[in-house]
């Protein structure tokens, strides 16, 4: 069976380039994400890996769409050689169960692995730079909803619990326990 793997780092970007270039190889089913690939936590992956059997072929734009990590990359190739499926990857026009192939998605990903890592230095450094003109300043702070005077009364008389204070003044828990530390402060 012919597969093919999309993936999208974000929301707001589009996989249609993608399966425009994936269109010409007959593929009978598409796995589709937008999630990073920074990690393999990605659903759509999982079940991708699941549904592949032996003489299968996986097809990919690229192979920064498996895996920015090297160490993930080669861990995807494994689960694919173990269950004997080729891998094709589109835009570096290899099949990795040549011995060139193998050779080639290592360098590969050890290159998009350094770009990541670029990316990431390039961004503190911008971060960094912004913060010292006081252009940057970080994620706004969370303001305390009107009601959290009266909900917080009713928490500390124990007449609310922690989740119903929560719910009602739709803050997350860690939020929810820094504003209570501050009104002991406070006290």
């Amino acid at each position: 069976m012919r597969v093919a793997y999309i993936r999208v780092s974000t929301q707001e970007q589009n996989e249609a380039r993608q399966f425009a270039a994936l269109e010409p190889y007959k593929i009978e089913k598409y796995f589709s994400e937008k999630v990073s690939g920074k990690n393999m936590n990605r659903e759509q992956l999982k079940i991708m890996l699941d549904f592949v059997r032996e003489g299968d072929i996986v097809y990919v734009m690229d192979f920064s769409r498996l895996s920015r990590s090297v160490g993930d990359l080669l861990s995807l190739l494994q689960k694919f050689q173990d269950k004997k499926v080729h891998l094709i990857s589109l835009k570096e026009n290899f099949d990795t169960t040549t011995p060139t192939g193998r050779l080639m998605t290592v360098m590969l990903s050890a290159i998009n692995e350094f770009e990541r890592a670029n990316i990431l230095e390039r961004q503190a450094e911008g971060i960094a730079l912004a913060k010292q003109k006081g252009i940057y300043k970080g994620r706004k702070r969370i303001q305390k909803p009107p009601q959290w005077k009266e909900i917080y009364e009713a928490y500390r008389t124990r007449k609310m619990t922690a989740g119903e204070a929560m719910k009602q003044l739709g803050l997350k828990r860690n939020t929810f326990y820094t504003f209570v530390k501050q009104e002991k402060v406070e006290v």
